[in-house]
């Protein structure tokens, strides 16, 4: 027998998740440095292997799409491999994180974040979009539910990307780096990042992304930038006109920009599969 309160309480979800995922889309998490993530050691000769996530990429990835949209094979991993992932991820929750240099802790996370968002995906594969993978804690897709536990921190997606990457770095290019599985992101890099590729591999997903259409397509005097200008514009300038300049330097035809009168933001949250 259904409880009287049953259908209002599932009504009361719904417009929860909604209320949550139109706040979401209109505005992103502060970047915010947890003093916790600053240590590190420069004097250290610690090099991380990431040769695992390497081995998932050659096999899953395809980096030649003609869309030029890198898409990844979900539906074709295999148990061994979703095996090699999870150990992967087991193996960067047991550095001591704080022994590394600060060039190797920022391959460490970004290769942390992509293989665990890839990881997240796996788990609940066959889904259209990660948005549409919700815990009670995360309304609004993974991002807000602790995944991994780290020098004994208990961390999120955002709290990996909000709190450290963004704040400590302070390099706009990590929004070119780290990918959320959908279609309207920078592309999944690959390549797993190294200290000594980072500032390279960085360079190339800014400037790819930035001529690719989802990152700005540009008709007469109006522009369609992608949301994550709009979602994270304090990264890249302190207002629109610095935040276009920031884009003039990774245009190819550059001299487009300055035609530009009016532009729109926009995103598609599609999985980044075949």
């Amino acid at each position: 027998m259904k409880l009287p309160y049953a259908n209002w309480l599932v009504k009361i979800v719904a417009v929860v998740a909604l209320a949550a995922t139109f706040s979401l889309a209109v505005a992103a998490p502060d970047s915010k440095v947890q003093e916790f993530w600053m240590t590190h050691d420069e004097a250290s000769t610690i090099k991380v292997s990431h040769q695992a996530w390497q081995e998932i990429l050659d096999k899953y990835l395809d980096a030649e799409h003609p869309s030029g949209i890198n898409r990844f094979d979900y539906a074709a991993v295999k148990k061994s491999d979703r095996r090699l992932l999870k150990d992967y991820l087991d193996a960067l929750q047991a550095i001591d994180l704080h022994s590394l240099s600060r060039a190797e802790q920022l391959a460490y996370w970004i290769n942390f974040y992509n293989a665990l968002t890839v990881h997240v995906v796996l788990q609940e594969y066959p889904v259209d979009s990660i948005r549409s993978i919700r815990f009670i804690t995360s309304l609004f897709g993974p991002w807000d539910k602790n995944l991994v536990k780290v020098k004994n921190q208990n961390l999120s997606l955002n709290d990996i990307e909000h709190e450290i990457l963004r704040p400590i770095w302070q390099d706009p290019r990590i929004h070119f780096a780290v990918n959320c599985a959908s279609i309207g992101c920078p592309n999944l890099i690959d390549k797993a990042f190294s200290a000594a590729n980072s500032d390279e591999l960085m360079e190339a997903a800014a400037s790819d992304f930035i001529n690719h259409r989802r990152g700005i397509e540009i008709n007469g005097e109006r522009a369609t930038l992608s949301s994550i200008f709009d979602w994270y514009s304090e990264d890249f300038g302190d207002n629109e006109s610095e935040v276009m300049d920031y884009i003039h330097r990774y245009r190819h035809a550059s001299d487009e920009i300055h035609t530009i009168t009016s532009f729109e933001y926009q995103y598609d949250w599609a999985l980044n599969r075949p």
